[in-house]
């Protein structure tokens, strides 16, 4: 079966303690991205990394703190998390091919992936028959990834050890739904031992 991994938000302003954003505890799922990321890269399997892209003025910050500008260091990815072939897809219409590309960056500026123009065609391009996500936070970005892509019919494994939540309540009650409605639960090792 063909896996597409999704790599929701793992960015320098949400997984350490010095960024504008950052969820307590997120540094320690680094290990579990980069693992995922490598494994993911060393069995042909295409990597979707989510990344916020703000505006310095963007509508997002009247709800949460500014985070992920554009052109910052909190913006990034930590370089272990990206692959040397990589795509990005900015969040407005655009031509695309995937040619060699290991890894796409499709950037949003929305809690929901599915807000990118260009994810419609991407998964029609890249034909999985499964999808393998983790990222932050489990009951905002990486809840709206997991439920959408269920949506599509296609089975959908969440990495409960490469993922972190704000809320443990909220995060329980996020997983609950998300099995409930078909999601699977898994952890890195379960993942990369699929092969």
């Amino acid at each position: 079966m063909k896996s597409v991994f999704f790599d929701i938000d793992t960015q320098i302003d949400f997984l350490f303690p010095a960024g504008a954003l950052y969820v307590p505890g997120a540094e320690k799922i680094v290990p579990s991205i980069v693992r995922l990321n490598r494994h993911a890269s060393s069995h042909a399997i295409t990597v979707v990394s989510t990344t916020c892209a703000h505006t310095e003025n963007d509508p997002e910050f009247r709800e949460w703190p500014a985070h992920c500008v554009v052109d910052t260091v909190g913006q990034r990815k930590p370089a272990a998390t990206l692959l040397d072939r990589r795509l990005v897809i900015p969040n407005k219409t655009v031509e695309f091919a995937l040619a060699d590309a290991q890894q796409v960056i499709l950037e949003k500026q929305a809690l929901d992936l599915f807000t990118n123009p260009n994810l419609s065609r991407l998964l029609e391009t890249l034909t999985a028959d499964q999808y393998v996500v983790y990222g932050v936070v489990t009951e905002y970005c990486v809840r709206c990834a997991a439920m959408g892509l269920l949506a599509t019919g296609k089975p959908v494994s969440l990495v409960t050890d490469a993922v972190e939540t704000l809320n443990k309540e909220d995060s329980s009650r996020m997983l609950r739904e998300f099995t409930s409605q078909g999601g699977l639960l898994a952890t890195a090792d379960e993942i990369c031992q699929r092969g």
